[in-house]
């Protein structure tokens, strides 16, 4: 399954809206796409969305009781309480049976099995990107850093228009992967090795997946 740009972008459209219309889990304040669809890829194998999130404030650890009796710690502390008692069916705990923010913002926002992968930190795109690669770097595995080529669509409230539009006729330039990898300051080879190992992980990537960092 893969999208074409305007169904990616038209899909993308309704993510952000979502985020706009409904109570979230935890706060949202920028909404980022990279990889294929950024660069313009007609078909679209797989959409790369990055979430902004906030911590949860205004802590209501005693609302979480009918979670916690069905084996969820952590509603009203690390995700919030009203939002789960309105999506209960939305409400996705770690291998620890601690409620996931990052999961649970996949539950809402994304269908069962769609080419789309998530990634949610409490950072900016931009800072994780550096920090992602620095990570990669030490350990000498690539598998995830995240592709830089981005664009912000959507900051605290504001949707961009612009983005959108140049999302949608392909009008976006950015530099081959290794080159904006070099751009960070990767030498050509590194860049390269890189770029080929995140490549290799991202087409072993298949339907929905998630992924939660903290910076």
């Amino acid at each position: 399954m893969s999208f074409s740009r305007a169904e990616a972008v038209e899909r993308v459209e309704r993510l952000v809206g979502t985020v706009e219309s409904d109570p979230m889990p935890v706060p949202v304040r920028e909404v980022w796409v990279y990889g294929d669809l950024a660069l313009g890829l007609d078909p679209v194998e797989r959409v790369d969305v990055y979430l902004t999130k906030d911590l949860l404030f205004g802590k209501e650890p005693d609302r979480g009781e009918r979670f916690a009796e069905q084996g969820v710690q952590g509603v009203g502390t690390t995700v919030d309480a009203d939002w789960a008692e309105q999506f209960p069916e939305h409400v996705r705990a770690n291998h620890a049976g601690h409620a996931a923010p990052e999961r649970c913002l996949a539950a809402h926002l994304l269908g069962e099995d769609e080419p789309v992968h998530l990634e949610v930190c409490n950072t900016g795109f931009e800072n994780n990107v550096t920090q992602r690669l620095r990570a990669a770097q030490d350990r000498g595995s690539y598998e995830q850093l995240l592709d830089p080529r981005a664009v912000c669509l959507w900051v605290e409230g504001t949707r961009s228009d612009t983005a959108f539009g140049k999302l949608r006729d392909g009008e976006l330039v950015f530099p081959t992967l290794p080159e904006a990898l070099g751009m960070l300051g990767m030498d050509e080879k590194e860049a390269d090795t890189a770029a080929s190992e995140l490549s290799a992980y991202r087409e072993r990537q298949e339907g929905t997946t998630v992924r939660g960092d903290v910076v």
